[in-house]
């Protein structure tokens, strides 16, 4: 029996590492050969924060253009979102309020959405800085803002932590 379930988006550009950070909070493993998503990947896990049992739906959407269609469909009953970029290549974070007018129009209720700079491993060809993660971040509204690693682990826990927690505190559990 969960004390909740939620549904929870992750999107952002193409190879921004949405999949493998999915991958590696699922499995805690690593995959550099991850394929292109092609449309949605769903994943579910069940874990425990503050002794409450809850289950999450990941939903794991393609970011090339030519899926964007299917976003909008999703985004129904999410309780929460990652918006994902790579640290390593500005374009990703300039669209990020092309993928939020997209969550904007469609999500029923605003929901928690955190910002996620990806590749936190390749720090010496960084684009953006932490501080424009974090102001960009701030300017959008988001609830948190994370920079983590697929490759390494490095916070990727937190990501999905930071997130089921803002959830809960948004649907009464705090």
């Amino acid at each position: 029996m969960f004390d909740a379930t939620y549904k929870i988006i992750i999107f952002g550009d193409a190879g921004t590492g949405k999949t493998t950070l999915t991958q590696r909070y699922m499995t805690n493993l690593f995959k550099s050969d991850s394929k292109m998503t092609i449309g949605v990947e769903f994943e579910v896990k069940s874990i425990e924060i503050d002794d409450f049992k809850i289950k999450l739906q990941i939903w794991d959407f393609g970011g090339e253009e030519r899926f964007r269609f299917i976003l909008p469909t999703y985004v129904k009953g999410a309780a929460g979102g990652i918006f994902m970029y790579d640290i390593t290549n500005y374009s990703s974070l300039a669209h990020i309020d092309d993928w939020l007018l997209v969550i904007q129009k469609e999500a029923e209720t605003l929901f928690p959405i955190i910002v996620v700079g990806g590749k936190g491993d390749l720090a010496d060809e960084r684009e953006v800085s932490n501080d424009e993660g974090i102001e960009i971040a701030k300017s959008r509204n988001a609830s948190a803002f994370i920079e983590c690693s697929a490759k390494t682990g490095a916070n990727v826990e937190i990501v999905f932590e930071s997130l089921t927690k803002s959830m809960m505190k948004n649907s009464g559990f705090y």
